[in-house]
């Protein structure tokens, strides 16, 4: 995402959310990398679920967040993932 694109994002969760709250990340990942998304995601709850033929992998992963920033910052840290999709 581009500084534009993230301004538009923070502004969103500002209007959207009132921090403390809980927020939910929903991110696809080949099965077998899963493991280095999970990694980034110490603490949360995680639901995996996975494709029809298996070869990805759903990952909800929900948590008490504290701040639009915190919610920023972990997408910046699961964005270094190769592959993953954000959504």
């Amino acid at each position: 995402m581009d500084n534009q694109d993230v301004q538009k994002f923070r502004d969103l969760l500002d209007s959207s959310y009132q921090w403390p709250d809980f927020y939910e990340f929903k991110f696809i990942i080949k099965t077998d990398d899963k493991h280095l998304v999970l990694m980034k995601l110490h603490g949360f709850t995680i639901t995996e679920t996975p494709s029809k033929q298996g070869n990805y992998v759903s990952i909800n992963a929900r948590k008490l967040i504290k701040s639009t920033q915190e919610v920023l910052d972990v997408y910046e840290s699961v964005n270094t993932v190769k592959g993953v999709i954000k959504l």
